[in-house]
């Protein structure tokens, strides 16, 4: 039976050294579950090691946790990655390991970068820098998520930094994305006019939250879909099968 679903995919956890210690998977689950959030997308900044506590910690409720990353291109442009399978995710690690820019964290610089169980205990700190560009530019990225079966969102690109329109002023032709996503700052039903270079592409938004309170009150996307999964929504941003974006 088709319904809404309301998804926000764009969820940082503590793994991002910009997030608050507060955005631990567990917690994120609660308060999904909590303020009837359907479906969340963990993207953290070039780094995926908190999805499986978010499995876990989702297991036994109606919340469904999609595998993504926010990855950071070599032109600074942030962009939204996501999977439908463990094996994809692994593989595009692989990748991202590949491109990174080789420094470590500066922890008193940029915070910590911490992974968590679904019970909240620390694992490790990652010492990688996760906020820096990788060594791959948007069109080598988009190609190799599509290779692996994935789809790549332009995260919030009406901000002045870290979008596809602030670095590079419009979208390349071999770049393939399978939506573009405003932030709090834009309408979804506005963008399209404010900022032309978008087309005919879907605008969804997200919370892109680092703080608790921003992923409870950060905009959502509403998907009319018969399922919460990853290909029903890739269907719905095509307005396949009547499933559709809900503005």
């Amino acid at each position: 039976m088709m319904r809404r679903f309301v998804a926000d995919l764009h969820v940082h956890t503590l793994l991002s050294p910009c997030a608050a210690v507060e955005m631990t998977p567990r917690n994120i689950v609660w308060h999904a579950v909590e303020h009837k959030i359907d479906i969340i997308a963990i993207t953290d900044h070039n780094a995926c090691d908190n999805i499986p506590a978010a499995l876990e910690a989702a297991k036994g409720t109606d919340l469904t946790i999609l595998l993504g990353m926010e990855v950071e291109s070599k032109e600074e442009v942030h962009l939204i990655i996501l999977f439908d399978k463990m094996s994809q995710m692994k593989e595009w690690e692989q990748f991202t390991k590949n491109h990174m820019s080789g420094r470590l964290n500066d922890v008193a610089r940029f915070g910590a970068q911490f992974i968590v169980d679904a019970d909240d205990n620390l694992i490790a700190e990652k010492p990688e820098l996760l906020l820096a560009s990788l060594t791959a530019g948007v069109a080598e990225i988009s190609e190799q998520v599509k290779r692996l079966g994935g789809i790549c969102i332009a995260s919030h690109i009406d901000r002045p930094i870290y979008s596809i329109i602030s670095q590079l002023g419009f979208i390349p032709p071999d770049v393939e994305l399978a939506a573009v996503e405003v932030s709090r700052h834009m309408s979804v039903e506005h963008a399209p006019m404010r900022i032309p270079a978008i087309g005919c592409l879907p605008v969804i938004t997200a919370s892109d939250a680092h703080v608790m309170e921003d992923f409870v009150n950060g905009p959502k996307t509403a998907f009319y879909l018969e399922q919460p999964t990853l290909g029903e929504i890739r269907q719905a941003l095509l307005s396949q099968n009547l499933r559709k974006v809900v503005v």
